[in-house]
């Protein structure tokens, strides 16, 4: 009797929605897994974690929990004791350790060029506090986001994109689950968000099995047969 798949759930980051993942989701479909796209809240990364984690809480079975971009450090917050997730996969994103931001690891090493292309808009959450909903600028974000990305699709993509929280960015990661469930992480080596540098360093802080791809931020998008490839290792050197 074969071993049940386990269900690939798919957690996007910051400036992008649930259908970034929709070539992945495809291919990961076609080879008989079970499938969910988050929807990443994008507010702060304790609230998005625990969104998360009560999602992945309600799968029966096993599951492989990947995460692009800031996406990572709400896989990571969120798979902490959760029994159930088998792997972690990093898809050009964040592995923090305790206390650390996609701010402070975005910085770490040269190379970003995304707060340049930002465009901040003045919000106030329900609780009454203010903040900031960042977004990539329109006419910046093809060459930030999704360089290898056909233009009339990251022109939907500029339209689409889900804002994040300024707050969310700068806010410390609680105990990584990296430490303790096997990773891999997929290095996106012409990102623009992330430097490469600081994509090889986490992954390699982590001893996660590394695939690098040349590819921009947006590597879901323009290269998602690679990215369904490595999320098929991880469910299958764990089932």
């Amino acid at each position: 009797m074969s071993a049940q798949k386990p269900t690939i759930v798919l957690v996007h980051g910051a400036f992008a929605d649930s259908s970034s993942w929709n070539g992945v989701v495809d291919k990961l479909q076609s080879h008989g897994y079970p499938v969910v796209a988050a929807s990443n809240p994008l507010r702060g990364l304790a609230g998005d974690s625990e969104y998360v984690r009560q999602l992945v809480a309600s799968i029966d079975g096993p599951v492989v929990l990947a995460g692009h971009s800031y996406g990572g450090s709400v896989i990571s917050n969120a798979a902490k004791g959760l029994d159930n997730v088998k792997a972690l996969v990093f898809v050009a994103g964040f592995l923090p350790d305790e206390g650390e931001s996609a701010v402070t690891l975005s910085g770490k090493f040269p190379g970003s060029t995304l707060g340049e292309t930002l465009h901040p808009v003045p919000i106030t959450l329900p609780d009454g506090s203010q903040v900031a909903d960042l977004y990539i600028e329109k006419s910046k974000f093809h060459q930030q986001f999704a360089a290898d990305v056909p233009e009339e699709t990251t022109a939907v993509m500029a339209a689409t994109q889900r804002p994040v929280a300024d707050a969310a960015l700068a806010e410390g990661a609680s105990a990584p689950a990296w430490k303790d469930v096997p990773s891999w992480v997929l290095v996106a080596i012409e990102d623009r968000n992330i430097p490469a540098q600081a994509q090889t360093f986490m992954a390699e802080r982590a001893q996660a099995t590394v695939v690098t791809v040349s590819a921009s931020h947006a590597v879901s998008v323009s290269r998602p047969g690679e990215v369904a490839r490595l999320i098929n290792e991880a469910a299958q050197a764990t089932g």
